[in-house]
């Protein structure tokens, strides 16, 4: 279990959500990420950060987005996260981009190879970032194993807990830009 300190407030990321927040004591934490990705946006002048928490890496041909949240899809969830940090009063040039999950950890069924939804989900997230004029600061993709990211605002470091190969701190604030 996980411990908590009792002046933070977490807030969930959950699949297909955006969250942001320019308050101090905020931890934004995607749970359980398999092929899943979190992007996570900082700002470390004004302190603002962000997390998308995208399942899938494009929106369909026929535009159907179904009832998700706005960051189901890689493609639009990107735009949607910088749009909501900016809206805060971040600053696009500021901005420091960390991206972590995109796990191989779906397989299909009577298939010898795995459906690569995560690596496939890092490539979107990397191309709609690049689209953004954006470049991604941190990260840790890949694997076989589920992670979960935790964004905390006030200093914007990442916290990556994977599955089996225990916790990994990558520091946004200080990413160089």
């Amino acid at each position: 279990m996980e411990e908590v300190n009792v002046s933070e407030n977490v807030r969930s990321v959950s699949i297909g959500e955006i969250v942001t927040s320019d308050k101090p004591n905020e931890v934004l934490v995607a749970y359980g990420l398999g092929s899943c990705v979190a992007v996570c946006l900082y700002d470390p002048v004004a302190r603002i950060g962000g997390m998308a928490h995208a399942l899938l890496p494009e929106t369909p041909s026929n535009g159907n987005k179904g009832s998700s949240g706005p960051a189901k899809f890689v493609d639009t969830g990107v735009p949607a996260l910088v749009n909501s940090v900016l809206k805060l009063g971040a600053s696009r040039t500021r901005l420091r981009i960390g991206l972590c999950g995109g796990g191989q950890v779906l397989t299909v069924p009577g298939a010898n190879t795995q459906f690569p939804i995560g690596e496939r989900n890092v490539a979107a997230a990397e191309k709609a970032l690049k689209k953004s004029g954006m470049r991604i600061h941190v990260q840790d993709t890949g694997g076989m194993t589920g992670r979960t990211v935790r964004l905390q605002v006030v200093d914007g470091q990442v916290t990556v807990k994977t599955f089996g190969k225990g916790v990994q701190v990558l520091d946004l604030a200080s990413a160089k830009r």
